[in-house]
């Protein structure tokens, strides 16, 4: 059997992300022997009790950290700056910090500057998830055959870092290191835009009046059901991205605004080639990405 990773994971939230990964811990092995789980609520922890996914829960988060050689956080990433500052002075030295965030140059923004001297502070996010959230959504295959990202900051020790890295492998995913400005372009057109249009159109749908509301939701086709999916997504953690990765987020939707704005203009004065060109190229990214494995 492999020798686990670390001693004592410590994960500082239990959605989705942070249950699939205690899942692998207990499941498959290789990552910890021993897994405490920390949430907001007794509640949640309550739950993780009964679905024995973790070997104990803690509420006070410094708690949670004391004794662990890797910590991550798994909460929505608005709540990590007062996270990392509760829990910093509790950190064991030699310590790994890591993350699973979808924004990365706001969590080395926050955390960063609270790392104290001797710990290790390693910034991921792993290219996983659903629209499910808590701690019973989680499952152990989540990573299987996906990305996570590294975003090391400069002067990172290298060791800490191939040991996130390894930690992912294990768990499933495919490894890459990214600089975390590019990191947050990158996600801002392949996730956060997609979800802020998703959002977007289902409040648009819940605007409209009494009857061709109904009708919208008794007559949803597939096109308009995926939208609802996406949309259907924990709106605490979306809201804490697209305000965390403002810049890029604007960016991305300027762009696509104009892209928008050109399609319609097509579909105004009956330029088909150009709409078919579009829709062709739409067609070529599915079959990339199926071919990618990634669909």
């Amino acid at each position: 059997m492999t020798e686990p990773l670390f001693r004592r994971l410590a994960l500082l939230g239990i959605g989705l992300v942070g249950s699939s990964i205690a899942r692998v811990a207990r499941e498959r092995g290789g990552l910890a022997d021993e897994v405490v789980a920390n949430a907001r609520t007794e509640a949640t922890l309550a739950r993780v009790r009964a679905l024995g996914i973790a070997d104990r829960t803690e509420l006070d988060p410094t708690r949670a950290v004391e004794g662990a050689d890797c910590v991550i956080l798994c909460a929505p990433v608005g709540a990590y700056a007062a996270l990392a500052q509760a829990t910093a002075p509790h950190l064991a030295p030699g310590c790994i910090l890591t993350d699973v965030g979808s924004t990365k140059q706001s969590v080395i923004r926050d955390v960063g500057p609270l790392v104290p001297e001797g710990v290790h502070f390693v910034p991921a996010h792993p290219l996983a998830g659903t629209e499910y959230s808590g701690p019973d959504a989680g499952f152990s295959t989540l990573f299987d055959g996906r990305w996570c990202l590294l975003t090391p900051p400069p002067g990172t020790d290298p060791d800490a870092v191939e040991r996130v890295a390894e930690f992912w492998r294990r768990c499933g995913s495919m490894v890459s290191t990214m600089e975390p400005d590019h990191h947050d372009r990158v996600l801002a057109i392949v996730s956060h835009l997609p979800h802020l249009i998703a959002f977007t159109i289902c409040g648009t749908a819940d605007d409209l009046e009494g009857e061709s509301r109904q009708e919208v939701l008794q007559f949803a086709a597939s096109g308009f059901r995926d939208f609802t999916r996406i949309a259907a997504s924990d709106p605490v953690m979306w809201r804490d991205v697209f305000l965390n990765n403002r810049e890029a987020l604007l960016e991305m939707l300027a762009r696509f605004t104009e892209d928008a704005q050109a399609m319609a203009r097509a579909v105004r004065w009956g330029d088909a080639t150009y709409i078919e060109d579009r829709i062709l190229r739409g067609r070529k990214i599915r079959q990339s990405l199926i071919e990618l494995k990634q669909a």
